[in-house]
């Protein structure tokens, strides 16, 4: 088992701003793997969250989920509508695309030999996304990989699956079972693992084993990647864009009317 105790102290988390009562960090995708670099090198343990607009329709929902990320290290800005809504507060801030932030920290940890664990996915789909990173990063140290039963664990499991992860000494852990199933496990499994970073990053698992395609760059800047995904998988994501999308709308259009522009989330 890893000493999770800090060598250092913590440093000055980055400023947050408030998006329907969540807390998204103020960053950018080099600050955000600056953090996480810090955080394994000084053994902190926390959890990150990957935040779109629909995470927040799932926090709005959902308080405990809301809970859940305004107590996490980070809450990056993976929609474009929430670095629009951080701009407008005047923060300096990019997209931290959950695809993009996992090549970046595996590009970065393989001269510090960052050990990578992947836990989620359809059966198969964490081997065959070690196997691309691997060759795409010669350097990568992969500690382990698990695709869980699509089912809810008991808690002998949960104990089972804990072990089975902090065997495998892992600095980072990267969980691919999709909002907000994948926020709910960071949270609940923190305490259980000695990994100092929990990192859920739902599709980049299908992404980068090849099996979804991406939007294209612009499509992306735009963004309008929410409707390249729908049109791949209209059955499962029609609910979640069509009627999910002009929820987001009127929900902020709401907050800006009511609170200042220039607020700050505490």
């Amino acid at each position: 088992m890893q000493n999770c105790q800090h060598l250092e102290p913590a440093k000055t988390p980055p400023a947050r701003f408030s998006i329907l009562g969540v807390g998204i960090s103020a960053i950018t995708l080099e600050e955000a793997v600056g953090v996480i670099k810090d955080w394994i090198e000084s053994r902190q343990q926390h959890y990150l969250n990957i935040c779109t607009a629909h995470t927040l329709l799932e926090c709005y929902d959902a308080p405990d989920l809301a809970d859940i990320v305004n107590r996490s290290g980070l809450a990056t800005p993976d929609g474009m509508p929430l670095v629009w809504l951080g701009k407008l507060q005047r923060h300096r801030i990019g997209r931290v695309y959950g695809p993009d932030l996992m090549l970046a920290v595996c590009d970065a940890g393989q001269a510090a030999g960052y050990r990578h664990f992947f836990y989620g996915g359809a059966p198969g789909v964490a081997e065959e996304l070690a196997e691309r990173l691997k060759a795409r990063f010669p350097s990568l140290q992969i500690a382990g990989v698990y695709s869980p039963p699509f089912r809810v664990l008991s808690r002998q499991e949960e104990q089972e699956t804990a072990d089975l992860i902090n065997a495998s000494r892992p600095d980072i852990v990267w969980v691919g079972l999709g909002t907000p199933k994948q926020d709910y496990w960071v949270a609940r499994y923190r305490p259980l693992l000695d990994a100092p970073v929990l990192i859920p990053v739902g599709a980049a698992f299908d992404f980068h084993a090849g099996r979804i395609k991406q939007a294209s760059p612009w499509m992306q800047r735009a963004g309008l990647e929410w409707l390249f995904r729908l049109t791949q998988d209209p059955k499962r994501l029609w609910k979640r864009y069509i009627m999910g999308n002009p929820r987001f709308v009127y929900l902020v259009g709401k907050q800006l009317l009511t609170t200042s522009k220039r607020s700050t989330y505490r």
